[in-house]
């Protein structure tokens, strides 16, 4: 894994099933700031003095409206961006995902959420990197990866999964 970046942020994926059997994931059209236009998890910054868990259970709310007890998040790794052509925009992100919460979702200033079906995910319509990492989450499966992004800050021009069985937290 790379070094630590200064910048610690969270991201989640809360999923539901429909009455027809099919799974779907609570995804965002970004709408101010990093990733802005981008379809995005819930997240964002983890504050001075916040765990990655308390800080992805008020950014779940402030974006979504919805409430989440911090016991029904699974951590399910963390994925780790190097933006070498704009340094300030590297960060780590630790990835939850839950099926359990309270209230509708709705639009804030910052995300404008909609459910999507997990075999119909808006891949092109995300960050690069989450094809490659994003749909094993979904499915249960635990993420250390590093990402690596061109010149343009926006294409993946390198990457590594490591499989998160030889590393302890």
């Amino acid at each position: 894994m790379s070094p630590v970046s200064p910048y610690q942020v969270c991201v989640a994926f809360l999923t539901r099933v429909r009455a027809d059997g099919r799974t779907e994931v609570l995804l965002g059209r970004k709408k101010t700031g990093l990733g802005s236009g981008n379809i995005v998890g819930l997240g964002g910054k983890i504050e001075a003095g916040e765990t990655a868990l308390d800080a992805i259970v008020r950014e779940i709310e402030e974006e979504s409206s919805l409430v989440v007890d911090p016991a029904d998040l699974t951590e399910m790794g963390l994925v780790k961006f190097a933006f070498p052509f704009r340094e300030n925009w590297s960060q780590d992100s630790t990835v939850f995902v839950a099926s359990v919460w309270s209230g509708e979702p709705e639009e804030s200033d910052e995300v404008s959420p909609d459910w999507y079906p997990l075999d119909e995910l808006p891949l092109d319509a995300m960050w690069d990197d989450a094809k490659y990492w994003l749909p094993a989450v979904l499915a249960g499966e635990r993420v250390l990866g590093d990402f690596t992004f061109g010149e343009d800050c926006a294409t993946v021009s390198g990457y590594d999964l490591h499989d998160p069985a030889l590393h302890t937290p």
